[in-house]
């Protein structure tokens, strides 16, 4: 080959590659100004190349054109969000710009507006782009504002980040609405949203009428989906309380995906889906799948049968098919009618069919709770109970745990049964409607006073020998027990007779129990020592217990141990610790409760052979799993309850190395508005105790805040606060925090242990969040609230925080003098002689 040959074709093939980079250059951008726009031949990619918004047409069926969003490496292609749904293009010359008045818009061939941004923003110094959560934001260039973004508008889909969501004020809602079909983005006739109600429940909508809903939230799950368990990747999460009547529901990433993402079918089922690559997309859980699910399927009083072959009813107890005929036919939407009337309200042949006999109640258990509640403010079931009996037009009532009190006042409606994690429903019934019959009522009656009668016979000789076995015994027996208290170790109901202690119903364990329980308090049994003494694992009834023995030489402990036996017996939560019961016998003051198996988080964090077996999601979950339990301590249980001595050795891990809040010895119970607390006595834990409160005795829902923030820090770092130690800068771990945070956003101060598998997004969010709660100023700091909702991903963009200049290094290195008394632990011991409010 001749060397002008040579050059003639080395000539082609550069101008060949020019122009083929050429044009991949240009068909894809970063942002969209006045002056560049989105053409069909090009889109607009995120940063990382994980989202690209362009032109499409839907399965390639039409000529029509949209504006959509779609992940750029999923095959085949799927939509999430769509501009111009209504008004399809189609025009090879349209394009997406910025107008001079700063909006985003859509224009057709003859540069007609299709599809507009419509804000009333003046500026010509809009930029659009779109980042790597699949948000598509017009900001101000030069305020770095954002003045609009597609996740205020969705489309069918929802991504982690974004939510669906209301607010009583503003009449602002945002729903997620299907296509019309697989390949008509159109508005279709299925919208999911959750209307303002309390509690908050999710629906979908076909038209203006209910489709499904998903049963009230109490505060972890919707109680109307069984399938949302205890871990925290059920899919959804609501989160109130950030203000007064807004509410958002929002989607977690879901582990194990590639991508993860939340829809609404043009047939009206909700899909939360996952896609990896060597599968493609499948649904994690889906809803409604079966006819039951349907809302109303059996009518008013009807009660569906989730998992008989076809869709069958049936009535509830006390009522009669509305309609034999329809019923016999398969139509079930007439539902029930009584069959007796209720006495109530002055019915005079109601009452006199009664024999002047009130209304009852029947438990019904196992059931998706109707619809069409009211929430009722009341201090327990039995306030409940009589709000609803008092109540003519009460058909039935429930208290649900992490809820409180519902009451029915119209027709019960979208009832069915489920496999597991039902509530129970009482209902109102006739006198008449509760018994069988005369007779045997009368037989009942007959056998329930002899039976009555020989428990209090039994139950007063019980005393009389528990009386004079207590009087001859003049202390505690330390010898192991014979054999034969095996048969005594069922626990009673006893009501508390510590002095200036409000009444408590609680489990009451015979000392000799105990010690048989424990092997005589064995050294072998021991899990640990704290300042009220010694805890030691045993076995009662066959199922291993947690025994917190009070050392007899802590001065302060009975203030410990009423304050705690106080607290957890009234607070019932998925990451509190559970209190069994208890025993007092002379000298003896025992709690007793639920066996973690997986003991205390300090075993696993702070060990070096052991701390890796926390790989990054168990410790994301448990950071989430302690948000949520000091929210509900805070916000959301039937008290307000401040810890006060948050620290890693009290989260305990039970078998599935779920986290469980312990140790409420310390604790401060908040009453009506109450906002702020203070002591002369500053008891806590070296390094998680708030400046306000270890200066000043002041302490808040913020001192619990500023010690979650440095549980945070240590659960990601895998290091103490109390003994930290970074080269030779003396530097606390929450300096060393906002030195990583400075340079690397908090990634650099990972556990060595976790260098191969972590998330650098969701380390870097933590240490943002464990820093804003660490702030030196209480009103600097997130409400847990806003914590919760920062960890679900709701708010893409978290506040920076500021640089901490308290550290308790420098306390513990100088001469540093409380003016009132103070007593702290360097994450071992707490010693404390508060009663509770």
């Amino acid at each position: 080959m001749g060397r002008r040959e040579f050059m003639v074709k080395s000539g082609f093939l550069c101008f060949f590659l020019f122009n083929l980079f050429s044009f991949a250059y240009c068909s894809v951008i970063y942002n969209i100004t006045t002056t560049r726009a989105v053409s069909p031949e090009q889109t607009l990619n995120s940063p990382r190349q994980i989202f690209e918004l362009g032109f499409f047409t839907p399965n390639n069926s039409s000529r029509n054109q949209y504006v959509g969003i779609w992940f750029t490496e999923v095959s085949p292609q799927t939509v999430i969000w769509v501009a111009n749904r209504e008004n399809p293009i189609t025009s090879s010359s349209a394009s997406l710009t910025i107008g001079s008045d700063g909006n985003l818009r859509l224009l057709d061939g003859q540069r007609n507006t299709i599809w507009s941004t419509n804000i009333s923003s003046q500026s010509n110094s809009s930029i659009a782009v779109l980042s790597d959560d699949g948000n598509f934001i017009l900001r101000n260039s030069i305020t770095g504002d954002d003045l609009w973004e597609s996740a205020q508008h969705p489309a069918d889909s929802l991504l982690p980040g974004t939510w669906l969501a209301y607010n009583e004020t503003t009449g602002m809602r945002l729903t997620a609405t299907s296509w019309k079909s697989n390949s008509d983005p159109s508005i279709g006739d299925f919208t999911a949203g959750v209307p303002p109600l309390t509690p908050p429940q999710a629906f979908v909508w076909k038209g203006s009428k209910p489709h499904w809903r998903s049963g009230p939230w109490d505060k972890t799950k919707f109680i109307g989906i069984p399938e949302m368990d205890a871990d925290y990747q059920s899919g959804l999460t609501l989160i109130e309380g950030l203000q007064p009547g807004i509410a958002y529901l929002t989607v977690s990433v879901l582990r194990n995906c590639s991508y993860s993402m939340f829809m609404v079918s043009p047939a009206g089922v909700l899909r939360f889906l996952c896609w990896v690559k060597e599968r493609g997309w499948y649904a994690r859980w889906e809803a409604p799948v079966t006819p039951c699910e349907v809302y109303g399927a059996c009518g008013p009083f009807g009660v569906c049968q989730r998992y008989a072959p076809n869709l069958t009813c049936r009535c509830l107890k006390g009522f009669v098919p509305k309609s034999d005929d329809e019923w016999r036919n398969g139509n079930w939407t007439g539902g029930c009618i009584r069959r007796t009337e209720l006495s109530c309200g002055g019915n005079t042949s109601s009452v006199n069919a009664q024999g002047g006999k009130p209304d009852g109640f029947l438990k019904v258990g196992g059931l998706k709770l109707p619809d069409l509640h009211e929430f009722l403010k009341v201090f327990d079931e039995n306030e409940c109970h009589q709000r609803c009996l008092s109540n003519c037009s009460c058909s039935g009532y429930s208290y649900v745990n992490g809820i409180g009190c519902l009451v029915w006042t119209t027709n019960l409606l979208d009832m069915h049964e489920l496999p597991f994690g039902g509530q129970d429903l009482n209902l109102r019934l006739a006198h008449t409607e509760l018994g069988e019959s005369d007779q045997k009522t009368h037989e009942k009656i007959i056998v329930s006073v002899i039976t009555v009668s020989s428990v209090i016979l039994i139950g007063a000789m019980i005393c009389c020998f528990m009386r004079w076995r207590a009087k001859k015994r003049s202390k505690p027996k330390t010898n192991a027990p014979s054999d034969t208290s095996r048969e005594n170790s069922q626990p009673i109901m006893w009501r508390s007779p510590l002095e200036d202690e409000d009444s408590i119903e609680l489990p009451l364990f015979d000392f000799n129990n105990i010690l048989l329980a424990t092997n005589n308090f064995d050294i072998e049994n021991k899990l640990g020592q704290g300042g009220y003494g010694p805890v030691y694992r045993g076995t009662l009834d066959g199922k291993d217990v947690a025994v917190k023995r009070l050392s007899s030489s802590s001065s302060q402990g009975i203030g410990e141990f009423k304050n705690e036996m106080k607290l957890i017996s009234k607070l019932q939560h998925r990451n509190l610790v559970r209190l069994l019961g208890c025993c007092i016998e002379r000298e003896e003051k025992i709690l007793v409760y639920e066996y973690m198996p997986n003991k205390s988080l300090d075993t696993y964090l702070f060990d070096t052979t052991r701390k890796a077996e926390l790989d990054w999601t168990k410790r994301f979950n448990i950071i989430m799993g302690v948000a949520r339990g000091l929210l509900y301590l805070h916000r959301d249980s039937c008290l307000r309850v401040i810890h006060r001595d948050l620290k890693v050795s009290n989260i305990l891990l039970d078998e599935k190395m779920n986290p469980k809040i312990s140790d409420f010895g310390l604790a401060r119970i908040f009453e009506g508005t109450q906002d702020l607390g203070s002591t002369h006595k500053v008891v806590g834990t070296i390094g998680y105790m708030a400046p306000e409160y270890l200066l000043g005795g002041i302490f808040s829902e913020k001192s619990d805040v500023f010690g979650f923030g440095i549980l945070i820090l240590e659960i990601v770092s895998g290091r103490k606060a109390s003994s930290f130690q970074y080269d030779e800068q003396n530097m606390s771990l929450l300096s060393y925090a906002w030195q990583s945070w400075s340079e690397s956003k908090g990634v650099r101060m990972i556990d060595e242990a976790l260098m191969d598998s972590f998330s650098s997004t969701e380390v870097s969010r933590c240490v943002n969040i464990g820093l804003l709660c660490a702030q030196d100023h209480a009103a600097d700091r997130p409400s847990m609230a806003a914590v919760v909702s920062m960890l679900s991903g709701e708010k893409t963009k978290l506040p920076e925080p500021n640089q901490p200049t308290f550290t308790f290094k420098n306390i513990s290195t100088s001469n540093f003098q409380s003016q009132r008394n103070s007593t702290w632990s360097v994450n071992r011991v707490t010693e404390s002689i508060i009663e509770p409010r």
